[in-house]
């Protein structure tokens, strides 16, 4: 067994022990293995090891690594900051959108998503710990962008994204990920395809997945630590 097949396993065994502690199924969550600044070989091995869903943060490294693989079975998730100028790429080339936190970037996508692929899966980003240094927008907001982007039909709303701020404690970061929760949860009694909450990192998956959390994206723990230099070369 490769040391990536072995990371896999600890931390899906991790979601599942996670999952029946709140008495939830472990199949409703979704492993998303963040394999920024990864090279396309290391995301290869994963995708043996069965992992099926990956992220990445950097827009045009993303692309390399989809293009260079070009596996129909993969599913991209683009989760880093999303620059209008680089909108067309994640439009053309990735299958999610975790960070859509205005609606000129929605608009965007939706008029570059191209028409011969099924309409790009979004998630709106919320700053739930209100921090300056974070994309997202706050919860009083998100009636009013989730109904714009409701409208576009190139996109498919399909739920929320938050990065909480980092919280030592368990019950303050259950605290956190069940306002999301209940946020997500109105959300969807209002749109139809709304079944994703991304939320819960290695830190904070526990929590995240007592909450409610349907997705968690998890990559040191997989991958093991970034490659900082290989990040340094991409702009976004």
């Amino acid at each position: 067994m490769t040391s990536i097949e072995h990371n896999l396993q600890q931390v899906r065994q991790r979601i599942s022990a996670a999952a029946n502690q709140c008495g939830r199924d472990p199949q409703e969550i979704t492993l998303l293995a963040v394999s920024k600044t990864k090279p396309a070989s290391v995301v290869e091995e994963a995708a043996a090891a069965g992992q099926q869903c990956f992220g990445e943060n950097y827009v045009q490294e993303g692309v390399d690594k989809i293009h260079q693989l070009a596996d129909p079975a993969l599913v991209w998730h683009f989760i880093g900051p999303l620059q209008s100028n680089k909108s067309r790429l994640v439009a053309e080339s990735f299958d999610w959108c975790h960070t859509v936190d205005r609606l000129r970037i929605a608009t965007r996508l939706n008029e570059q998503r191209p028409e011969n692929i099924a309409p790009l899966n979004v998630l709106i980003q919320i700053n739930i710990s209100d921090e300056q240094s974070k994309s997202g927008i706050p919860l009083a907001e998100l009636d009013e962008l989730a109904q714009a982007i409701a409208q576009l039909p190139r996109l498919r709303l399909r739920g929320l994204m938050a990065i909480p701020a980092p919280e030592q404690e368990y019950e303050r970061q259950l605290a956190v990920c069940q306002q999301m929760a209940a946020a997500f949860n109105t959300l969807q009694k209002a749109y139809p395809d709304v079944d994703t909450l991304s939320l819960g990192m290695s830190d904070d998956m526990e929590a995240a997945i007592a909450a409610g959390s349907t997705m968690v994206r998890i990559g040191t723990a997989i991958f093991g630590a970034r490659d900082y230099g290989s990040a340094a070369n991409h702009n976004n």
